[in-house]
């Protein structure tokens, strides 16, 4: 049966060319008078787009600081940074320009000018979230979805923990979408990106219970065009179609309309485990995520065969069988021959880290919360199942 469910999605989206050029007016309509602009690397600065915000920000007569240097997971210090910036400065909107780290960032600094006290305490779920600083993005990489999600993710560099917190206050008030900024973008964060964008609708495709037809279609859409749109781009990095493809497809998949009607919220258990993987060993989300998937899935794939079965058919274009569980086997295959035929990782080896018995022991542990909760919904993992995993991605 399908479930009832609440979409919302209140981000105004500017997608095209040269659409950076609107982000004066669209901070004017906001009523904000002093912008922070938000920025990852020197490479904002360096392509002119810094500049071309910022004077776009003047000739509205919108006052502005900046503040770069968000590198990927996105660091607590770098929000605490912010935050005494904003409160000095008096500033009463935020801007981020960059990808999936720096709109986290941003609105964690959000969230903490809203609040006061430590922004950290709504990561480790010791205080509920109340509301949010607005935030709006001018996108340069099609990845994290964060543009017009509820989400935010940071680490914090006191015992390498990185941590989610969602709430829809958070949700960007516009979002600036010009593929063109993504074209010099290296290959390797291009395709960790297109990993992140299918992960998101693959954590929701993913459930036990009862889905949507029309939603799971949708779904075998998207991903099949992201595919299409990695393979091309693996060609030509400046194929605009494919580029735009993915932008949008980045925000259609994380904004929650791939969960649309589904009984539950969908698996995470991936992006659980490989947060503890980004807080210990720093990895890009996109390329740990390929890491982890494909033992995941040959951990759990019997709880659900029929749901692989039907993911290697629609999405991957299998033909299919009468045995489930073979389809299901052929259809993790299939899927890590397409990791790696745009040099995404499949394996912990293949991502560049060797975890020892200890680590995997202590990111197993950090993944319950110190015993606190279990992850998943194909399966439910415990730490014993957890730990079964990371020894898989790790053997593999």
């Amino acid at each position: 049966m399908i479930s009832d469910f609440t979409y919302y999605t209140p981000t105004k989206v500017i997608f095209g060319k040269n659409t950076e050029s609107q982000v004066g007016s669209l901070v004017a309509n906001e009523g904000c008078k002093k912008v922070l602009v938000h920025y990852g690397s020197e490479s904002a600065k360096k392509s002119g787009l810094l500049e071309r915000v910022t004077t776009s920000l003047a000739k509205q007569g919108i006052d502005y600081v900046t503040l770069g240097g968000v590198v990927p997971n996105p660091r607590l210090s770098k929000v605490h940074e912010g935050i005494e910036l904003c409160k000095q400065e008096g500033v009463d909107f935020i801007l981020a320009v960059g990808g999936g780290s720096v709109i986290d960032s941003a609105k964690a600094i959000g969230y903490g000018l809203y609040h006061g006290g430590e922004v950290w305490d709504f990561y480790d779920q010791t205080r509920q979230i109340q509301g949010c600083y607005p935030v709006g993005a001018v996108l340069t990489i099609a990845a994290a979805g964060s543009e017009m999600s509820n989400s935010s993710v940071i680490t914090n560099e006191d015992g390498n923990l990185k941590r989610g917190a969602n709430h829809d206050s958070s949700r960007c008030r516009f979002a600036i979408m010009n593929p063109e900024l993504t074209y010099t973008l290296p290959e390797y964060q291009t395709m960790s990106g297109a990993v992140d964008i299918m992960m998101h609708t693959i954590e929701r495709y993913f459930v036990k219970g009862s889905t949507m037809d029309l939603t799971d279609q949708m779904a075998e859409a998207l991903l099949r065009s992201v595919m299409e749109a990695a393979t091309k781009l693996k060609q030509d990095g400046r194929d605009y179609d494919a580029r735009a493809t993915l932008m949008w497809a980045s925000s259609l998949s994380h904004n929650g309309l791939m969960g649309c009607g589904h009984s539950q919220r969908g698996d995470w258990a991936p992006h659980q485990l490989e947060h503890e993987m980004g807080g210990m060993f720093d990895v890009a989300h996109g390329a740990g995520l390929s890491a982890i998937w494909i033992s995941w899935a040959k951990y759990v794939y019997q709880e659900a065969p029929e749901r692989f079965a039907r993911f290697g058919r629609n999405v991957l274009g299998l033909a299919g069988s009468t045995d489930a569980k073979a389809d299901a086997l052929a259809t993790i295959e299939a899927m890590r021959r397409f990791f790696r035929s745009i040099d995404m990782p499949t394996n912990f080896a293949e991502l560049g880290i060797q975890p020892t018995e200890d680590q995997i022991e202590e990111m197993t542990v950090k993944a319950t919360f110190w015993g606190k909760r279990t992850l998943g919904d194909v399966m439910v993992l415990g730490k014993d199942q957890i730990r079964a995993v990371y020894e898989l991605a790790a053997h593999a």
